[in-house]
């Protein structure tokens, strides 16, 4: 009874019955959820509007600690909190302050609660955004970066509606290209389950392969289909069902983070789709419970989410376990599996020969199928192996193998679950997925995923492979990840050297750069190894739009301003972006003392120097002023421990050598620079280290400035922030900050080092 409670609390939220049926098979989060609604329904009564209960239940999918559940509801249900982009603010507010009591006015201000945002004040902004980039974006046209204009108009209106925002992005571009409404906006299209306004999507910037795929319903034209007589019933039965819809899925296995060359996998995937108006699913290939953990599901969502695209729906593998056994059991009937008592080891290899008990009645095989479902077998005395050869020459993989470990969301309902060979494909045909997109490695598997389905009469869809996608210096190997883990080499998935999403996140990579970037990569079938520097150039791209400048001292060197101008510090106006000054300014103190770089002194300066020395000024970047050495205070050790200085308004014909970034009454923060984790290109490849990646690890690959000084501008930074600190690099808040200690890692430096190869 409590359970049909909960199932009817669930769908008056807006959940659909079989999400609600999900959420209840996940204790914690049901709970959760339960709390919540329960709480809410005290301020709004038993009847919940859908986008209330939205919230709520992202509220409880995310929340990481249960003691703010009630001080969010709260917040939700008096709609306070009404957007979803207010409840990521709030997420994030009560993570990076986890002690008590909570600031409430803080709260409130970094939620934006009690903002309005009008439509007019959208139109606005889109207005400014395009009119900035009006030249560009008339040049590119359809090669123009849309992502741009979006992340301008959210910045200028954090609190917006981001479904308003590109509504209004959309219109205002139409307008502004000639031609372009009756081009591309003449209707709206159904983008992943979503009404929007056709846009240019990534995959239409995407090179390649893609280019040469088969429409919906017309899968028997692709070279190697393999058809029957049944093939054009099933096509027009799928069209029906599909209405000549594009549908791709993006299928991880939930068993460790996702890296770079995932990221093209689900560019690809949700790209393709959304080019040709079509759908993407998120689903969750959880058939090995031995090595699938709840935090890679929810890490898996995010990153997905992260990059910008929402799935149509997510879906498991497990959501078809029932289907999967009916269909095995058929294929039994059909004298096409049979089940085998060889050991794993007798299985491995390409020239195996074949199983004594390939052609055992189908009865018996029914029979012992039955009685592995009903645990009779320990683990590896029994298996189901389908009767055919793959193309790389493996004999009758396996379909079904016994595994005694609990799932995550049947708990112990199964004891057998099924393989990737088994089960891929079919999940293909439940979801009626029109181009089955794979790496090139499962190309191997063809030949069992037409198989498959042919032999179980099932709509049949089209796998295409391509190439990976792999960057120099870097693994990405699950295993090899957690043995860096557990030699100290990296702190967790997410250390910044390495090459796992969380982990470029982490280091404060946006989303747009590493898209951008799997476009310029394309769709190829050869895999792809890339340079590192040519994603950190993407990088740089998107970040020079939109990190606002800040100045840090990484090497601070006081300096004394005898002949300071006034009686207390000047305040002083800096822009965000000095190249577009209509992006707003900040204030910085400007004081008679001030720090600088170590290095923009010398007393003894080489031929070429052009920052502070002897008879040589120097201005201080924003100020207006120039300084000119008047005496260098040392230590007893003779090294320098401050400079006295006198100042001066800069003439309009003086021209220093150089402009040099200062700080004055700083905040002390911690600042990591990072450097390629391994020395080498290829660190598995025996021929180039012989001692295995382990031994080619980079001595420097960190650095850590424990006592580095930033200005006072950035003190309300929250993490994954990000900054340009002036001649020093992009800068991104680590996670790791707390109240007054800000820690931040360095991104990418301004220019790719030319010592790089």
């Amino acid at each position: 009874m409590a359970a049909l409670d909960s199932l009817s609390l669930f769908t008056g939220l807006g959940l659909s019955e079989q999400k609600a049926r999900e959420t209840l098979k996940n204790t914690v989060l049901s709970a959760q959820l339960r709390e919540a609604a329960t709480q809410a329904q005290q301020t709004l009564g038993s009847s919940i509007d859908k986008a209330t209960g939205t919230l709520l239940y992202g509220l409880a999918s995310r929340l990481r600690d249960p003691r703010r559940l009630s001080f969010l509801v709260s917040y939700i249900a008096s709609r306070k909190i009404h957007t979803e982009t207010q409840l990521s603010a709030a997420l994030e507010y009560v993570q990076s302050h986890p002690l008590d009591p909570i600031n409430t006015e803080d709260f409130e201000q970094e939620c934006g609660v009690g903002v309005v945002v009008t439509p007019e004040q959208i139109e606005e902004a889109v207005e400014a955004a395009i009119n900035r980039h009006r030249a560009k974006l008339l040049v590119e046209r359809y090669h123009f970066n849309m992502g741009l204009l979006m992340g301008e108009a959210r910045a200028a209106l954090r609190w917006a509606d981001g479904k308003m925002i590109k509504h209004e992005v959309d219109m205002q571009v139409a307008k502004a290209r000639p031609g372009e409404t009756d081009r591309r906006t003449a209707k709206d299209v159904v983008e992943n389950g979503e009404a929007v306004v056709q846009t240019l999507s990534l995959m239409e910037q995407l090179r390649g392969e893609a280019l040469k795929f088969h429409k919906p319903g017309e899968n028997y034209k692709t070279p190697g289909y393999v058809t029957t007589p049944h093939t054009m019933d099933l096509l027009k039965q799928h069209l029906e069902i599909t209405g000549g819809q594009v549908r791709t899925r993006f299928p991880p296995e939930p068993n460790g983070i996702l890296h770079i060359g995932h990221a093209k996998a689900i560019n690809f995937n949700f790209g393709y789709a959304k080019a040709n108006n079509g759908i993407c699913f998120l689903r969750f290939d959880d058939t090995n419970p031995e090595k699938e953990e709840a935090k890679f599901f929810t890490a898996i969502y995010d990153m997905v989410a992260w990059l910008g695209y929402t799935p149509y729906k997510v879906t498991y593998a497990s959501d078809y376990f029932d289907q999967l056994y009916a269909w095995a059991v058929e294929l039994i009937c059909r004298g096409q599996a049979y089940v085998c008592h060889q050991r794993g080891e007798e299985l491995k290899g390409h020239n195996t020969l074949p199983s004594p008990w390939r052609d055992r009645p189908t009865e018996e095989s029914l029979l012992l199928f039955e009685a592995m479902r009903k645990g009779k077998f320990a683990e590896g005395e029994a298996t189901l192996r389908m009767k055919l050869v793959m193309e790389d020459g493996k004999m009758d993989p396996v379909a079904y193998r016994v595994k005694y470990t609990p799932h995550h969301r049947t708990g112990d309902t199964w004891c057998i679950y099924p393989t990737y060979d088994y089960t891929h494909c079919l999940c293909d045909s439940i979801e009626h997925i029109t181009h089955s997109l794979c790496t090139k490695e499962f190309q191997a598997r063809r030949s069992s995923y037409f198989w498959l389905c042919n032999a179980l009469d099932v709509y049949c869809p089209v796998q295409w492979e391509y190439g990976r996608l792999n960057l120099h210096y870097a693994v990405v190997s699950k295993r090899k990840i957690l043995q860096l883990v557990a030699a100290g080499a990296v702190r967790d998935w997410d250390d910044p050297r390495l090459f796992t999403l969380t982990a470029l996140r982490r280091r404060g990579f946006p989303p747009e750069a590493i898209n951008n970037f799997c476009a310029r990569v394309g769709v190829t079938v050869a895999q792809t190894t890339m340079e590192p520097h040519l994603l950190e150039a993407c990088v740089r791209d998107v970040l020079n739009d939109t990190a606002p400048r800040a100045m840090a001292v990484l090497e601070p060197l006081q300096v004394v301003i005898t002949n300071f101008p006034a009686a207390k510090a000047l305040d002083i106006q800096v822009p965000n972006f000095p190249a577009d000054e209509t992006k707003g300014f900040h204030q910085v103190p400007f004081g008679s003392n001030v720090f600088i770089e170590r290095t923009d002194f010398k007393e003894e300066p080489e031929p070429g120097y052009k920052r502070l020395a002897w008879g040589q000024p120097v201005g201080l970047r924003h100020t207006g002023y120039v300084i000119e050495l008047q005496h260098v205070v040392k230590g007893p050790s003779g090294c320098v421990e401050s400079l006295k200085v006198t100042c001066r308004h800069a003439d309009a014909g003086e021209k220093p050598k150089a402009f040099i970034h200062w700080v004055s009454q700083p905040l002390t923060c911690e600042i990591r620079l990072y450097e390629r984790l391994f020395q080498h290109k290829n660190p598995e490849d025996p021929a180039e280290v012989p001692g295995g990646f382990l031994s080619d690890l980079n001595p420097a690959s960190l650095q850590v400035v424990e006592a580095a000084l930033v200005d006072c501008s950035v003190a309300l930074a929250k993490p994954f922030d990000k900054f340009q600190f002036e001649r020093l690099g992009y800068f991104s808040v680590d996670p790791d900050s707390n109240q007054g200690q800000l820690v931040f890692n360095r991104t990418v430096t301004l220019k790719e080092d030319p010592g790089k190869v």
